[in-house]
């Protein structure tokens, strides 16, 4: 349920109203901008007296909120949110480009291939250490020796690091050495692992389930919401559907439903959406034009001899092709890299 307050109202009927919600044991998400003033309601609201807070002195309206989340909702924050890390944003104008290996394999070649992307333009470096794989006898990743090489390919390039977290016991471990925490599609309602990362307030990057419904996606992003945790964004990377062409199929029209539902930034993976190479480039300009705040793209120096998803990989030559393009998408958009 959902307050708004009149503008021209007075503090002291704001402190009322949310005074009210607090002994009806319930919490209160507040938001306040230059043309608006709204006080969430959130909890069970099912026995709450809509009209009792309609009579309240500077209240204009109550509404009902029917979705399940409630903080991650655009009604309860209506201006779109803008994630900091290390000095760089997430949302906003300029959009965010993380590109790098889908796993760190060694020293150089991590380091190589960020040099590359930050060339092209790349704002963040992305790359697996420990990677949930769908058979147990593949690469599963160099662990803690491929976070230290990430580590090393940061202090190389200064480019901030995005990292797949898979258990609650290396949260610690990422809170110190990453600048911004994945949970992977296969752990997207991983509620203990969701709650975990509310508690920090470390950036987390939340990819949609292989099967997650825009509302189950949205839902998942309001469990780290909850613990208090709001530098939360968003990655649509394709769903699982009957088409056996490209590995996903990529739910471009997630992007705007999303956007219109959510104040959370959105990005897109096309990598993984496609699972082919030569498929990323026009996924990509695809993205941007219906209004993604950023792209992931996998880049590796050597796909056919990569140890991890090489088909879905582009090399750092294609790579910045892809920026240029890119590049010309944003500018009709009024946006820039």
């Amino acid at each position: 349920m959902i307050i708004v307050m009149r503008t021209d109202g007075e503090a002291r009927d704001a402190d009322a109203v949310k005074d009210k919600i607090l002994d009806l044991g319930l919490e209160v998400c507040e938001a306040i901008g230059v043309n608006y003033h709204i006080i969430g309601m959130i909890g069970d609201t099912s026995s709450v007296d809509a009209e009792s807070f309609k009579l309240m002195e500077g209240v204009e309206k109550v509404i009902h909120v029917q979705e399940p989340y409630k903080r991650v909702s655009r009604l309860f924050h209506p201006e779109n949110s803008v994630i900091s890390v290390n000095g760089l944003s997430i949302g906003g104008e300029k959009l965010a480009i993380i590109a790098g290996p889908c796993s760190v394999e060694s020293k150089s070649q991590i380091t190589e291939v960020a040099i590359e992307v930050k060339k092209a333009g790349a704002g963040f470096l992305r790359g697996g250490a420990f990677k949930p794989r769908t058979s147990p006898y593949s690469f599963q990743g160099l662990k803690e020796e491929g976070l230290e090489y990430l580590k090393y390919a940061k202090e190389v390039t200064k480019l901030p690091i995005v990292v797949e977290l898979m258990s609650v016991d290396k949260l610690e471990l990422y809170e110190a050495d990453v600048d911004i925490i994945q949970i992977g599609a296969r752990n997207m309602q991983n509620f203990d692992l969701l709650k975990a990362v509310g508690q920090t307030r470390k950036p987390v990057l939340l990819k949609r389930g292989l099967s997650a419904t825009i509302e189950e996606f949205l839902t998942a992003a309001e469990y780290i919401l909850a613990g208090g945790n709001e530098n939360v964004i968003l990655c649509e990377r394709g769903i699982r559907t009957f088409e056996t062409y490209t590995r996903n199929t990529l739910d471009i029209s997630a992007v705007p439903v999303i956007k219109k539902l959510s104040h959370l930034p959105v990005i897109v993976d096309p990598s993984h959406a496609s699972g082919i190479w030569w498929m990323v480039e026009p996924l990509a300009m695809a993205a941007v034009a219906v209004g993604a705040d950023g792209l992931m793209i996998e880049v590796h120096n050597d796909p056919k001899n990569a140890l991890c998803d090489g088909n879905q990989s582009v090399t750092p030559e294609n790579f910045k092709r892809l920026m240029d393009r890119v590049r010309e998408i944003a500018r009709i958009h009024n946006r820039k890299l």
